[in-house]
């Protein structure tokens, strides 16, 4: 959640993320046009990219020194591409490719996957345990976790099909929705326990089309194709309350607590369900749009990205929630330089429960303190990463402040 990567119709923009009011343009190429997929490994100059123009091909630039590290052509139509430190991911319809990143070679191929239209797949940042995620079903809301070498289980997670994979920074945690988008489920991995169930809500079927984990995995937001965005918080509320003196609500409220282990579990499950901590409410509807959680100068921040090429930043209260404040909005096609928000002027000053939020300063780590981001190869986990995974080969990132650093 440090840089932002769009695809155009006239080639592929790299931004980075750390002002709220500047949007610094890091680099534009326009010699590819139709770009559809466009991935950049975190701050470093590798960038993956696939085009209309040549939709079964993917290319990967070393673009600070204006190179092409190599390209592969596959059986059909690339659908979408993951990364990390380790591992490159290119996912078809009914295969999933498996490289090793430092020197592209294919180490693994899953085939005849169940039909993946949408190339859904999840590949955990964490190079210490790359686990994937991917529909193993096509008609019910089944996950597939793979681990680099084999499969290691399957969730049952959803009645109907999948919509939305995302692992958390460490990946120890998955989240998943459906195509229905009313309900969304946290599990443990690579154990598979249901660990929180959250209802984005129950009048209407949506498309999830973004769901990302903060950084410390304190929160998770979904976003759809109606206008409110979805902040949840990953807490588990505990019955260690002192003792209420004997009031008539308070006995009604035990006895309905009571009733729900006498309902059905599907019925008592939606009772006990948490509602969203915060939201966001767009000024349109029906886009497709990104979102992340991140910490932009020292706060944190909600990212939203809409498919007509504005990026909006709002103010997260991590300690309240509630209604986040916009205070910035992007424009992502025109010269890269900041649009203003006209109605930025007339917010009104930031409620004091902010302001003591800020005061006590953010619980979020730095990625330099977060396990798999660190040269430490697996070693937090006692792991000894095999030595062809430090190959030499044809990507060499030896730009002196890249991040993550490459040089072993």
């Amino acid at each position: 959640c440090s840089s932002l990567a769009i695809g155009t119709t006239t080639g592929y923009r790299l931004f980075s993320l750390s002002s709220v009011e500047q949007l610094d343009q890091v680099h534009e190429s326009n010699e590819i046009p139709d770009v559809y997929i466009v991935e950049r490994l975190f701050s470093s100059s590798l960038v993956v990219v696939v085009s209309h123009a040549k939709p079964q091909q993917m290319n990967v630039y070393h673009f600070k020194k204006g190179t092409e590290i190599c390209n592969y052509s596959y059986s059909s139509n690339i659908l979408s591409i993951r990364l990390n430190r380790q591992r490159l991911v290119v996912c078809l319809e009914e295969s999933i490719y498996i490289h090793n990143i430092k020197d592209m070679k294919l180490l693994k191929t899953i085939m005849d996957t169940p039909p993946n239209t949408t190339g859904l797949c999840a590949l955990s940042i964490n190079h210490a345990n790359s686990y994937l995620a991917y529909p193993g079903s096509a008609t019910s809301g089944e996950i597939a976790l793979y681990d680099g070498n084999s499969l290691v289980t399957t969730i049952p997670a959803h009645d109907g099909p999948l919509a939305a994979l995302a692992f958390n920074s460490t990946g120890s945690k998955l989240a998943s929705a459906s195509e229905k988008g009313t309900v969304i489920r946290v599990f443990s991995i690579p154990g598979g326990q249901k660990l929180y169930e959250f209802r984005r809500g129950m009048k209407r079927y949506v498309n999830i089309s973004s769901l990302v984990f903060s950084m410390d995995s304190q929160f998770l937001c979904a976003s759809s194709n109606t206008e409110t965005v979805h902040i949840f918080k990953l807490e588990h509320l505990t019955d260690s309350r002192p003792e209420e003196p004997p009031t008539w609500s308070g006995y009604m409220g035990k006895m309905f607590q009571a009733a729900t282990n006498y309902l059905p579990a599907q019925v008592s499950g939606m009772m006990n369900q948490d509602r969203a901590f915060a939201t966001v409410r767009l000024n349109v509807s029906g886009q497709r749009n990104i979102c992340a959680l991140s910490t932009i100068q020292k706060l944190p921040r909600l990212l939203v990205t809409t498919s007509d090429g504005h990026l909006c930043i709002y103010n997260l209260d991590p300690q309240d929630g509630g209604e986040c404040v916009l205070i910035k909005k992007h424009s992502l096609l025109g010269s890269g330089k900041m649009e203003e928000n006209k109605e930025n002027d007339l917010q009104p000053p930031l409620p004091q429960s902010y302001a003591a939020t800020v005061a006590r300063q953010s619980t979020v780590p730095s990625t330099s303190t977060v396990p798999g981001y660190s040269e430490d190869g697996g070693a937090l986990r006692g792991e000894v990463i095999p030595e062809h995974e430090f190959a030499t080969g044809p990507v060499c990132l030896d730009d002196e402040n890249e991040f993550p650093p490459v040089s072993i």
